[in-house]
């Protein structure tokens, strides 16, 4: 029998966790994994006896943005079949942002891509001195739209700009000091770091979390309008059925430079 592609427990405190679990991919995620995350993030938001959601990686990364080989295929769909992959893409992470329980990442491996869009838009992010980030989309001829808002309200449009334009690595100081990362603490001991933070969280009254996290949200203007989102979708899933995606993601799956690379 096969695992579901997202697992979900609720303990006793109503501390749910969230564990993305295709770790045969780096939990990259494709069509079932963003149905799945969407179908359990609705049923977490109207569940009464969860206080809050901790999102993890199975195996050795957190997670991996897109499946690039599955984007290959996708990219080959109808321009209909397309936008309407983007728009659950958009709607995932503008869904996470938007959810209405305190939300926290623990962060451990690869973070690259859409991996980093989903921890910014979480309340709170902790990662593992092994922790690795990456905006990576543009080194594969494809963009990013559906995650800017949160990665700009995270850490700030200019950092945003050199990290989603050189698609280079960072570690998790340098994402500590640009607002996407709130702590970090050594490897293996995730758990006992957000120990105290989730504590705290169950101290609070759930219904004053929930309107102080609204609030925040609206006075700070990081909600995505529907038209926005709309529009970051479009935009999506064009690039993704460009010739030039076509040969990024190629390059990918050949292992090899893209044509584009002057070396």
């Amino acid at each position: 029998m096969t695992e579901p592609i997202i697992l979900c427990e609720t303990d006793a405190r109503g501390v749910a966790t969230v564990t993305f679990n295709r770790p045969e991919v780096n939990n990259a995620y494709n069509s079932e994994f963003i149905k799945s995350v969407l179908d359990t993030a609705g049923k977490l938001a109207v569940d009464d006896a969860v206080r809050l959601v901790v999102l993890r990686g199975n195996g050795r990364h957190f997670q991996a943005g897109a499946d690039l080989k599955w984007l290959k295929q996708v990219s080959k769909m109808t321009p209909e079949e397309n936008l309407e992959i983007s728009q659950r893409t958009t709607d995932a992470v503008r869904g996470l942002n938007e959810f209405p329980k305190p939300t926290m990442a623990l962060v451990h491996g690869g973070c690259f891509g859409g991996g980093t869009g989903i921890i910014a838009a979480c309340d709170i992010v902790i990662a593992s001195e092994d922790a690795i980030f990456s905006i990576t989309e543009a080194r594969w001829g494809v963009m990013a739209g559906p995650i800017f808002p949160q990665l700009n309200a995270c850490m700030g449009q200019h950092n945003v700009r050199r990290y989603a334009l050189t698609c280079e690595r960072f570690g998790p100081r340098q994402a500590h000091a640009m607002g996407l990362v709130n702590a970090v603490c050594p490897v293996g001991e995730l758990d006992a770091t957000a120990a105290p933070l989730i504590e705290a969280i169950l101290s609070g009254g759930p219904a004053a979390l929930r309107e102080t996290k609204k609030l925040i949200k609206d006075v700070a203007g990081i909600a995505v309008p529907d038209d926005m989102a709309e529009g970051l979708a479009l935009q999506h899933a064009l690039k993704r059925q460009t010739d030039e995606a076509d040969e990024g993601l190629l390059s990918f799956i050949e292992k090899r430079n893209p044509s584009w690379y002057p070396g």
